[in-house]
């Protein structure tokens, strides 16, 4: 049966102050979101040390999140089309706060590992909707452009803080406290969205809950299967490839039958929109594909400190922080498809030069090429890729399409942590050449990418 919702009165004016801090509400959700990925990157030792566990368990430990977060993406955008992106995003936001106040207390490593999947199902409800308050608070293309690239300023600022925060904190208290530095951040987002500005109508389209179950379980054994595989378990890398499989087929039969498909054909078939997820996999893929393996190294071949370690990576992290202010203004007079090519290309010279940087023993002035190249592509690649979908996805999707891209990046994210990891395994060094290859798999896939979108570029009636 079809539920009649009465449509939602316009938002503020955009003079009105309500809508600014609506705006610095959201990005400090997707801060905080972003914060706890990079935060525990240098935590991965200390972690080790405290809880036990090999290099599998570490990488489930980063991927619990993302695989709950790319594979709840989907629906969870869809969510917030049906039942408003306000209340959604107000959700994510409190189970986020919630799930990382347990997470500080976990006990050992898989409780630790499901706890971060609750965490990665708390971050899709909020990152979609997010995205659409975001889109209906500026419905205007060039005053959204300018949005975004606050949006993206504010919440690249954890990649800046995240890993040295998160040094800091490991050295200071350990890494529980990387968790509960979530919790007054989720009470600060909080208050601000809690304005009349931050209001979204509610749809009437359904959700298949089986299928994005099916969804959830592909994803979560496709990664199971490589990170075994990578430890060179092979019975059970063998076993969880069939149990992908399996669900993978199960997932397509579902989604064919469905009233509601998880994937919305409508936006699949808008022109570029694939091309733009493509992109945004690779970004992610590279960015946590490097945010594994790097500190790792760093602090057993350079003997590093887990503060050290996380000021090691500022040329990395400092550029999200400002660049994606620069980036609004290029994207609001030549559009997005430019800055995504060139912030691919940078991100892919980034990552070569780590290999190489790996394979001369890790010097760090070269080493930090890498990472400041790595920094500016990422801040020039992910603002305008948010722009480019908002502005592409047909209307009354943008929900969707926000879970859909971010979906596909968590995917990216999931794989890259398991793609480097395999390279690195338990017990590998600098030296045997391993993590080297580990860094061009990055490099690759932000190469492929940037081909796809350059024939985008060469085409004006689609860019």
């Amino acid at each position: 049966m079809t539920t009649t919702v009465a449509p939602t009165p316009p938002l503020s004016p955009p003079r009105a102050p309500g809508r600014a801090r609506a705006l610095l509400g959201v990005a400090l959700g997707y801060f905080m979101v972003l914060l706890d990925t990079t935060v525990l990157s240098v935590a991965e030792p200390d972690l080790a040390a405290s809880l036990g566990g090999s290099t599998a368990g570490l990488q489930w430990a980063v991927t619990g999140y993302s695989v709950a977060f790319g594979a709840l993406l989907l629906s969870a955008g869809a969510a917030a089309d049906r039942f408003g992106a306000h209340r959604a995003f107000r959700f994510g936001i409190a189970a986020f706060g919630a799930g990382s106040l347990l997470a500080a207390f976990a006990p050992d490593l898989w409780t630790l590992v499901l706890l971060r999947a609750v965490l990665g199902a708390a971050a899709a409800a909020s990152v979609p909707a997010g995205t659409a308050l975001v889109a209906r608070l500026y419905p205007v293309p060039r005053e959204r452009a300018r949005a975004v690239a606050v949006w993206a300023a504010v919440s690249g600022c954890a990649m800046a803080f995240g890993p040295m925060a998160g040094g800091v904190l490991v050295d200071l208290s350990g890494w529980r406290a990387v968790f509960l530095v979530n919790v007054p951040l989720a009470v600060l987002v909080l208050a601000l969205v809690a304005g009349p500005a931050v209001r979204c109508p509610q749809g009437a389209r359904r959700i298949d809950w089986w299928t994005q179950l099916a969804a959830c379980a592909t994803l979560a054994l496709l990664t199971d299967a490589l990170i075994a595989l990578g430890s060179g378990a092979w019975t059970h890398a063998g076993c969880a490839a069939t149990g992908t499989a399996a669900a993978g087929i199960a997932f397509s039969a579902r989604e064919r039958r469905s009233p509601a498909p998880v994937l919305q054909s409508v936006l699949l078939r808008t022109r570029g929109m694939p091309t733009l997820l493509l992109a945004g996999a690779a970004v992610n893929f590279a960015m946590l594909g490097v945010l594994f393996v790097l500190p790792l190294l760093l602090q057993q071949t350079l003997g590093l400190s887990p503060t050290m370690a996380g000021v090691a990576f500022l040329p990395m992290t400092l550029p999200p922080g400002f660049n994606p202010l620069l980036t609004g203004r290029i994207v609001a007079k030549v559009g997005p498809w430019r800055p995504v090519l060139g912030g691919l290309a940078l991100l892919s010279a980034g990552c070569a030069v780590f290999a190489a940087a790996v394979s001369a023993g890790t010097p760090y002035p070269l080493l930090a090429v890498g990472l400041l190249l790595a920094g500016f592509g990422v801040s020039f690649a992910l603002p305008a890729l948010v722009t480019a979908v908002v502005n592409t996805a047909p209307e009354g999707t943008a929900g969707a399409a926000g879970g859909l891209l971010n979906a596909v990046r968590q995917v990216g994210a999931s794989l890259g942590v398991a793609a480097t990891g395999a390279f690195i395994g338990s017990g590998a060094h600098a030296d045997d050449g391993s993590p080297a290859v580990a860094m061009l798999l990055p490099a690759a896939a932000c190469a492929l990418a940037a081909l796809l979108v350059a024939r985008r570029v060469h085409r004006p009636a689609e860019a």
